[in-house]
């Protein structure tokens, strides 16, 4: 089977996981409810999403269960615990930039209060039951994920958090899956970063390697799964050197001689133009050159040439053309990568023409839609107990954890 990612790996908060702090404030209170009343039924949790997918999440899910299921030893003095933890984290943060020495005196105190906040919490993960399916697993539509059968107040604070996860790292993995699947073999390149919040890349990176992505652009985004990331020359590099792409790419070559060197060659609009230039300048050192060019631009090289085709954006016609005088003046070994607008409907049209791309460069895409996970009560004491129109559904698929 699979190795399962330890839990340190996800840098979780958490004491903010254990209080409810990140969880709908009604799933804290039905716990705080149950154990007020002395209620500790024996439950089994079902977990599922609608569609056909990739499943991701499921690790970093269990390892929300392992480190804050459970219960505190005292409550009141843990409430006021953790207001103190939250509020020295806030003066942490104001004195950071002004005040270096109260800064340290405010982690100091904050680290202490986490300790005493660990001997107030009686783990219970190790009583409870978690049967569950694996990262990268293709799931039919309301397939059962995961199975969690205990004591309801050890883990009904969590719910908003694992489902959280789960619907976000499998959106990634399944819109990268489906650009993977439509690229035909070739690569695929993990480039949403600036579309979205910089925290969410260490998981949403992991996610598009379980999808298929053969790079990201952020070394967070590749940190879970031990790789580094990749890049082209940006266009604000060669904007900062007077607009002139061969002298960018030269200094950026010359500065990081280890790296697979990428011209990025749209800046002046004359794709195969610039292309042949740092081919030129570069010889074998150039591994690449990415074509990106704006869908409401035609490229100077498309222009003399226009016919019953859309002109706009990086075109087959354009992708063609550039690879034609590449090998023309003995350039084959450089690799084509396009980027800008891709998506699998774009991207299967291209293999289908057997348009000479090497790489696929796609952002936007793959942060879009929705993959929705709910969780249900199936089972109370063993026995059927579900609300109209959902029952417990066994999967043989799954996996005790």
């Amino acid at each position: 089977m699979p190795n399962r990612l330890d839990a340190h790996v996800f840098d979780l908060p958490v004491q903010e996981l254990r209080r409810g702090y990140r969880s709908d404030i009604y799933f804290w209170r039905e716990k705080v409810t149950l154990e007020n009343h002395d209620l500790h039924p024996d439950v089994t949790m079902q977990v599922f999403q609608k569609k056909e997918a990739v499943l991701c999440g499921v690790d970093e899910a269990v390892a929300v269960l392992k480190l804050a299921a459970g219960r505190y030893t005292d409550y009141p003095k843990a409430y006021k615990l953790f207001d103190r933890l939250i509020e020295h984290k806030s003066q942490a943060r104001k004195h950071f930039i002004r005040n270096q020495k109260e800064y340290l005196k405010a982690i100091e105190q904050k680290m202490d209060i986490h300790s005493q906040l660990d001997e107030l919490w009686d783990s219970g993960f190790e009583k409870l039951k978690v049967e569950a399916l694996y990262d990268g697993d293709r799931i039919a539509p309301w397939e059962t994920v995961m199975h969690i059968t205990g004591d309801a107040s050890l883990f009904a604070h969590l719910e908003t958090v694992y489902l959280g996860i789960l619907a976000r790292r499998t959106k990634i993995a399944s819109n990268v899956r489906g650009v993977v699947d439509a690229a035909n073999g070739k690569i695929v390149l993990y480039f949403p970063a600036r579309f979205d919040h910089w925290a969410v890349q260490g998981g949403d990176g992991y996610a598009a390697h379980i999808g298929g992505a053969s790079g990201v652009s952020t070394d967070a985004q590749a940190q879970w799964w031990g790789a580094k990331a990749s890049g082209t020359v940006p266009h604000a590099l060669i904007a900062a050197v007077g607009g002139d792409t061969v002298r960018a790419i030269t200094m950026f070559g010359d500065t990081y001689p280890d790296v697979d060197l990428v011209a990025l060659v749209d800046f002046d609009n004359d794709s195969v133009g610039t292309s042949l230039q740092c081919c030129e300048a570069m010889g074998d050192r150039l591994w690449g050159v990415r074509l990106d060019t704006s869908n409401t631009l035609v490229d100077k090289s498309i222009i003399p040439n226009m016919q019953n085709f859309k002109p706009t954006g990086v075109t087959p016609q354009l992708v063609e053309m550039t690879r034609r005088e590449l090998d023309k003046h003995g350039f084959d070994h450089v690799k084509i990568i396009v980027s800008g607008g891709f998506n699998p409907e774009r991207i299967y049209e291209f293999e289908k023409r057997q348009v000479p791309v090497d790489a696929y460069g796609v952002g936007s895409y793959l942060m879009r839609g929705v993959n929705a996970f709910t969780a249900d009560v199936v089972l109370l004491a063993g026995k059927p107990c579900a609300k109209v129109g959902r029952q417990y559904s066994p999967n043989p698929r799954l996996e005790v954890v």
